[in-house]
């Protein structure tokens, strides 16, 4: 036994010595995303909107409330982010509320932008031309040339503000034109000469459910300018007036004049708030303290640095580092730190309404339906406090609406997508053991969901499970009913498939707290995925109440009861009970078969997220390794370091944290349990360091670049034959070894009781 520890503490050690201290923010690659995706399985599968990744090269901190890019697409239109690589022209620098990788539209934002020589107060006049040539974009710094202008812009941001530095390259007069972006013509805007100051808000608006409605809350802004300016006014679609304020006005927006030379600096700090103007001020003054713009860029960095350095990465594939810690980058964008520094935030679903945290911090945007699969489990991992915080949110917006939300983004009901995911979410946190909040109240919230129908009143607010009624009458949604109050209408298999998940993301729950009751129905409940399996044809399909089943049948096509997908690809959403669907099938050998088909067809989407568990799915076949090709082989062909390498719509961070857990070799196929199924790593060596000061360092021993089957596996010197790994095994740290070869060994982890859990056997 001293033996083996000795051999383990030594492999330790030359496994740290491998990761020396790098600088990571080199690596990250904002642009990724900012173009139409080229991936495979999106030019195949993707149409439209989701052939864009529709991230952008953000500035920001992690989580942060505001997110800062250059500008080249104006006004808040869903689907359109602020910055499109394609896009030669800039109208400005956002402070930007957008939900990264979404296919939304950004909301309370407002924009800035430096002119010279003579005022131009209208797009058309003002635009610019630019170059990526000319840009430095990393996750702390942002730096463009303006040639029109003999400008140089830079920003950096924290969490909740910024700072800008305009320079001069020639002298002239310089204008700064602050616009609060509204489409709908609101806002208010207002200038202080005598402070150098210059604040406003932009009223936010419901997406989805509720659509245009006021969302409660507004995003407000306060400018400071570090030297005093010499001319300033008002502007309303391209009239100037001598005003110090505006308010509820057609493209409007304030400027203020200087007058610098070749060379000079000007240099702005900007708050931001949701709650309000001494909000946004008390901010700015907690966040920037002084006018040292190069002291801030490096107090940023070192921010990021420590966020992605908490997972450190060995591998002399230089590609490979690009796309991981831009994966990671990109995961942290979201969700979105809500409350100021002193705690207040918007009410949940409010009017205009401000609450008080007793302690912690408030969160919204969650893309709830895309980031409970991967980019929430990873943070279960990485930082607990910050889900224990986002648990406590969403207690908060049950208790302040009435209705736990399934899908809250812009501070409101959405009612968007499908499935009852924040369920899910807070499911598995708790079964990790991540319990800081009031697990009673969350039951309370989560049960109402699953058993109770809201009024109609509350219903057509987006608040309660679409369909539910369908759902408990019949055991599944019928087709007859088109769930006409959603955004996605109908797709009522996708539906019956996610919630029977989500009762068995419950039922976990009810049987922590001893609920016998409810866990015996929920647990009932989560097999309700059979009643829409058609057995003669081996995959989920539409279904009347008088349960024969709709006809034709096109098992390859998109149909209107599958959300964003086939039946093929969807049938595999079982995480709950793998085992069972292969039984369905006809034994895990059938379910063999069927993955294989999906991937031979090449109808394996990794651009949309339902799949995305899909080739973890092996591990419950005689043939786990398949899981190694398959994951290696979407880890390679679906991402790239170009503007084009993300497949798809980024949905929050979802897609790139699918990367990071698929490259580190362990995924949660079933986020409400506590295991993680094991891959090949992608890199030769990694560590983990995990809260408390443990680290989990892995090791992938291969004689060949190219060895990705699993031959054998140590955990702490001991042989490990299970094809997972448990939340608190991860969680203790430790050496992983994988034994890596160039052929598949076809007996490890095949055995029925070293495959991951199911709900039945």
């Amino acid at each position: 036994m001293k033996r083996r520890l000795i051999l383990v503490t030594t492999l330790a050690l030359m496994c740290v010595a491998g990761l020396q201290a790098q600088d990571l923010t080199s690596y990250v690659q904002p642009l990724s995303g900012t173009a139409s995706s080229t991936t495979r399985s999106a030019a195949k599968h993707g149409a439209s909107t989701e052939l864009n990744a529709n991230t952008m090269p953000a500035v920001t901190l992690p989580f942060g409330m505001t997110q800062w890019t250059a500008e080249t697409r104006q006004s808040e239109t869903k689907c359109q982010p602020p910055y499109l690589f394609k896009d030669s022209m800039l109208t400005g620098f956002r402070a930007s509320h957008w939900l990264s990788g979404s296919c939304t539209q950004d909301y309370g934002s407002f924009t800035l932008m430096p002119i010279t020589g003579t005022l131009k107060t209208l797009p058309a006049d003002y635009t610019t031309p630019f170059s990526h040539q000319s840009e430095t974009t990393l996750p702390h710094y942002y730096r463009v040339d303006l040639p029109k202008y003999h400008l140089i812009t830079e920003l950096t941001a924290t969490t909740r503000a910024a700072m800008l530095q305009f320079t001069t390259q020639k002298a002239d007069s310089i204008y700064l034109l602050i616009t609060p972006n509204s489409d709908r013509n609101e806002g208010f805007i207002k200038i202080d000469a005598k402070r150098g100051l210059i604040w406003g808000y932009n009223p936010a608006h419901r997406l989805y459910q509720g659509w245009g409605k006021p969302a409660g809350f507004s995003g407000y802004f306060v400018v400071q300018v570090e030297a005093p300016f010499s001319a300033w006014g008002v502007y309303s679609d391209g009239k100037t007036k001598h005003a110090d304020s505006l308010h509820n006005a057609s493209n409007m927006g304030a400027y203020i004049g200087f007058k610098l030379q070749a060379g000079n600096q000007l240099r702005v700090r900007v708050g931001t708030s949701f709650t309000s103007l001494e909000g946004a001020f008390k901010n700015l003054n907690a966040e920037i303290k002084d006018w040292n713009f190069k002291a801030l860029v490096a107090q940023n960095k070192q921010v990021w640095e420590k966020a992605l350095g908490q997972i450190s990465i060995e591998t002399a594939n230089q590609q490979y580092k690009r796309i991981f810690y831009t994966s990671m980058y990109h995961a942290m964008q979201q969700p979105r730190l809500f409350n100021d520094v002193d705690g207040k935030y918007p009410q949940f679903s409010g009017n205009y309404q401000v609450k008080q945290l007793s302690g912690g911090n408030y969160y919204d945007d969650f893309s709830m339906w895309d980031i409970y699969r991967g980019q929430m489990p990873l943070f279960e991992i990485l930082k607990p406090n910050l889900v224990n915080d986002c648990v406590r949110s969403m207690i908060l917006k049950g208790q302040q609406g009435g209705w736990l939300p399934i899908f809250p983004c812009w501070n409101s009901y959405t009612a968007a997508m499908v499935g009852d995911h924040v369920t899910a979410f807070i499911s598995s946190a708790y079964v990790r053991g991540i319990r800081n909040y009031d697990v009673n109240e969350a039951y309370r919230l989560m049960r109402q969901n699953a058993f109770k129908m809201a009024g109609d009143a509350d219903y057509k607010d987006g608040k309660g499970r679409r369909a539910l009624d369908s759902y408990l009458k019949y055991g599944y949604i019928p087709v007859e009913d088109s769930v006409p109050e959603a955004f996605h209408k109908k797709e009522q298999v996708s539906r019956t498939l996610e919630y029977a998940f989500d009762d068995y993301a419950l039922a976990q729950i009810a049987k922590g707290l001893g609920k016998t009751a409810d866990y015996q129905v929920l647990t009932a409940r989560s097999l309700n995925y059979r009643n829409v399996f058609d057995p003669s044809v081996k995959m989920v399909r539409g279904r009347y109440i008088d349960k024969h089943w709709v006809d034709p049948f096109r098992g390859s096509s998109k149909e209107f009861y599958i959300t964003e997908g086939t039946p093929q690809q969807y049938t595999f959403y079982t995480p709950q009970d793998v085992k069972g669907l292969a039984r369905l099938m006809g034994g895990p050998q059938q379910l063999e078969t069927q993955l294989d088909k999906l991937f031979d067809a090449g109808e394996y989407w990794h651009g949309n997220e339902p799949g995305q568990q899909i080739p973890f799915m092996y591990n419950y076949t005689p043939s786990p390794w398949k899981t190694q090709s398959h994951v290696k082989q979407v880890l390679e062909d679906e991402y790239s370091d170009g503007p084009g390498g993300l497949s798809g719509n980024d949905d929050a961070g979802q897609i790139s944290a699918w990367y990071v857990l698929g490259s580190l070799g362990f995924y949660p196929l079933n986020p409400a349990s506590d295991q993680y199924l094991l891959t090949s790593p992608l890199f030769d060596a990694y560590r983990i360091t995990l809260p408390g000061g443990k680290q989990l360092k892995v090791m992938a021993h291969r004689k060949s670049v190219g060895d990705v089957y699993i031959q054998s596996v140590k955990l702490n010197g001991v042989a490990y034959s299970k094809s997972y790994l448990t939340h608190a095994a991860l969680m203790k740290g430790g050496v992983l070894e994988f034994y890596l070869g160039d052929k598949p060994n076809k007996t490890w982890a095949t055995k029925a009781t070293d495959q991951p859990q199911s709900l039945t056997n």
